[in-house]
């Protein structure tokens, strides 16, 4: 049952939602839950959050000129700018606080590969996790 929240905290957290799965993560790992499994469904459920993020960015431009769409044109166009000057490379580094969500946006709205999209941000968030459960286990 705890693989499941765990799952459930890491697809929200990488979400636009506000949301953090590595306290959950380090909780269930120091009460000894299996690293692997735990490595496994925190970067499955991140990758898939973020996946959340690509498909809304893909079908964001269809309500643009509504009045309730959220980013303004200008912050629109400097986000695209941005993720053309530094493209598909980025989505490494999905798994940043604050910027890291907007990047799985702007994948979908430049209308990246999705296979390209969910391979970049797959690795990007097994490493993070990976570095946060090691460093763990080194400590002891």
């Amino acid at each position: 049952m705890m693989y499941v929240t765990l799952f459930i905290a890491a697809l929200l957290s990488a979400t636009l939602l506000p949301g953090s799965s590595e306290v959950l993560l380090v909780t269930l790992q120091t009460q000894g839950y299996a690293v692997g499994w735990l490595w496994l469904v925190a970067t499955l459920g991140n990758t898939l959050g973020s996946c959340v993020n690509y498909g809304l960015g893909r079908y964001a431009l269809h309500w643009q000129h509504q009045r309730w769409f959220p980013v303004s044109p200008k912050q629109l166009e400097k986000g695209q700018q941005w993720f053309g000057q530094y493209g598909k490379w980025s989505l490494l580094l999905a798994w940043l606080p604050v910027v890291g969500d907007p990047i799985t946006l702007f994948a979908g709205i430049m209308r990246l590969h999705f296979g390209v999209f969910f391979m970049l941000t797959a690795i990007g968030k097994a490493a993070r996790y990976a570095v946060i459960l090691g460093l763990l286990l080194s400590l002891g």
